[in-house]
Parts: structure tokens; sequence; C-alpha cells
């Protein structure tokens, strides 16, 4: 772990409060246009102002913020409660190192140390970004998030009771496959979601099972493990061994549950469709569309053959996609990535690489850039022009 990254967690850890988001083409003036600062939880609020905010009046304060432990701003805090209901982080000075194009993606974390004294950090690295998210159990799916530190679990009360209800009689965590099926059934149930309303919003219907399946994680967590981190540890090597197993956990949780929420989305959709297929040089692509038998048998089209990636984050790890299958031109990667630059951007275009994401992130991204990009209803609607093409004797 690096110096930055540590910091960051143990200056949130000490925090009197803290919130994170990630940095958008506007936040870094990528955009080219004019804009306030950096966008803010409204949630913030209270964490920033002792005192209530009030709808129709504007209330701001001068603070000064340590970034990276280098650099330090007097920058102003200001709740917009006139015309808008907006929180912002104004004057960086000319010279603040992240307006630029080339941040964006990073995850900026702001944390409280006084009333009038802030920690600022931004990491840039998926590694990063990845071990901080695991460290506070936080989804990357949303950009704009407090960090919490109760035992509270999910905002929603309802939610929160039905979870609850579903990890009663569990004492040990079900395999990620069933945790992520789990979630579904939940969220379906509770909000009357049937097949044909996953078909009418996937990408809405994604984020919502995977943001589910993480509040289900969080309490079931909790369930499990506070019989033992709330009795004295015999020895600091017991506790960093715990530590590790959490974290380890959470590793492998979030490293699955993108696909298993996608692999149900493809499945309600009726699309055909193999994971984890073997190709040349014993690589394996998340899924391949329809399957392996087709792929390997070079008399079905190539053009009628699609593949995709699943990543949380794909700032770097685009790259893992270029080589996962030869008989295809274009590769697509899906991500719940907040926005990546404009030459990372380009770098994927010159590799045949066609970005995926929710329709709710679009607007993270470049502006020139989103007719480019393709949500997950879009693409649905490429594969499934496809399979209707198709030779049939193929799947027989």
């Amino acid at each position: 772990m690096n110096e930055i990254l540590s910091s960051a967690i143990q200056s949130v850890t000490q925090s009197k409060g803290a919130f994170c988001r990630f940095l958008s083409a506007n936040d870094t003036h990528a955009t080219g246009g004019h804009q306030y600062g950096f966008l803010l939880p409204i949630a913030a609020y209270s964490i920033i102002f002792n005192q209530d905010k009030v709808r129709g009046e504007n209330k701001d304060k001068t603070v000064k913020i340590l970034w990276q432990n280098d650099l330090e701003t007097e920058s102003r805090m200001t709740y917009y409660g006139r015309a808008k209901n907006e929180l912002r982080i104004t004057r960086f000075g000319n010279d603040f190192p992240f307006f630029k194009e080339e941040h964006v993606g990073d995850l900026l974390i702001i944390a409280k140390q006084t009333d009038d004294d802030y920690k600022g950090y931004v990491l840039s690295t998926e590694d990063d970004i990845d071990t901080f998210m695991l460290h506070f159990n936080l989804s990357v799916d949303r950009p704009n998030q407090i960090i919490d530190f109760s035992n509270k679990q999910c905002e929603n009360n309802t939610l929160q009771a039905a979870i609850d209800k579903a990890i009663k009689n569990l004492n040990d965590f079900p395999q990620t496959s069933e945790m992520g099926k789990m979630a579904q059934e939940l969220f379906n149930k509770l909000h009357r979601i049937t097949d044909e309303k996953v078909c009418e919003s996937p990408d809405k219907i994604l984020l919502n099972w995977y943001d589910t399946e993480l509040s289900m994680f969080r309490s079931l967590e909790e369930k499990i493990y506070n019989p033992i981190y709330t009795k004295p540890f015999a020895d600091c090597q017991s506790l960093i061994e715990f530590s590790n197993k959490i974290l380890n956990r959470r590793k492998s949780r979030a490293g699955k549950s993108l696909e298993h929420h996608l692999s149900a989305i493809f499945t309600a959709q009726k699309l055909i469709f193999e994971e984890q297929v073997v190709t040349e040089n014993n690589k394996k692509p998340d899924f391949l569309f329809p399957n392996g038998i087709c792929y390997h048998n070079f008399e079905f089209p190539a053009e009628d053959l699609t593949i995709l990636g699943a990543k949380t984050t794909c700032k770097d790890r685009w790259r893992q996609v270029i080589n996962e299958a030869d008989r295809v031109d274009e590769r697509y990667l899906f991500t719940l990535q907040q926005g990546i630059s404009k030459n990372q951007l380009k770098e994927m275009a010159d590799e045949n690489v066609k970005l995926v994401v929710p329709q709710s992130h679009v607007d993270s991204y470049p502006e020139e850039y989103h007719e480019s990009l393709c949500t997950l209803s879009g693409f649905i609607e490429i594969v499934k022009e496809k399979q209707e093409r198709m030779p049939k004797h193929f799947l027989v």
C-alpha cells in the first residue's frame, strides 16, 4: 500500500466525517466549459455545517484543505439553497493540479479533521481506488457518496428489514453466485420486478441488484463478524489475520458480483451466451455470444460472434480484453467506471474496444464521446440482432 493511499484511509478513519466522488470531465475542466468547483453529496451538509440547511438560503464557509499531504488550499464550501439544492467546494487556485483532463475518473476524497481543516486526496490507479473502496465497503457505481462509519447497512428501512429477514438463518457466507441470486430475488420481490421489467430497464435494474447485494453483504458481514470483533484479540497478529480475512472476502465477492448480475440480465433477455469460454492461448473472455462451440467452428460467421468483458473499473484494465478472442475484431467492455479521459477513450477506439456503461453513467464521460459509448440496453439490442439473423443450424 503506497503512502498516499495509506494516508487517505487513515485520515478518513480518524475524521469527523468524510465523503468521496469520482471526478467527471466537467470537474477537471476537460469539457472546456466553466464550472464551479467540485459538486459534493448533499448529505455532506451535516458534516460541513453545524446548522440545519434552509431551502431558499445560501450558506458558505472558508476552510483549509491539505491535498496529498503536500499542497494546501484555502477553499470555500458553499450550500446553494436559493435557486437549487446543491453543495460545492470552490477556490483552489489557478495551479490546482487536479484540474487536468487526465484525472477524469479519479477518486476524490475529502475528510474533515476539524471544523476548519480538511484533508483531500485524489486516487488515480485502479488498484488504489479498489483498495480504498473495499476498505470502507463502498459501491463503485455511486459517483457521489458519504463514507458511513456507522453499522447502518442501507438507508432504506424497508429494504433493510427485508435483508434482515433474508439473512436471519445464515451463519456463513454463501457462494458469490448465490449471494447475487438472493439479492436479485429480494429486490424483485420488494419492487414487484418481473422478467419483462428487467428487459425494459436493464441498465437501471443491474445497478439496483448490484447495490442491493452490497447492502446484503454488509449486513451479513456485521451479523457474522460482530461477535468476533467486539471481543479483545489475543495479540496483534490475530487482529491482522482477522482484518485480512475480511478484506479478502470483500475482494472475492466484488470480483464476481458484476458478472453474476450481467448473466441474470442476459438470461432474462433470452440471449444465447456462455461464460469463461476458452479461446486462443487459454484466454477466457467473461461472456461470449452465442457460445464456445460456435466460436471454435470456423464455418460460423465471425461477424455474428460477440465478446464482452466485465470490469467494475477500467482505467487501465481495459487492455486485458484486447487479445481475448482472435476471431472477433470489435471487443465490448462493460464497466461501472465513472468516466475516463479522452486519451484513454481514444486508445480504446484505436484497439477496437467499445465501452458499455449504464445509461445513468454516460454523462460522466467527455461529451464528444457520448455517441461512441454503448448502454447495456443498446448492447443487448446489438446481440439480439446478430442472434436473430445467425444460421440456426449451428445451435443444434
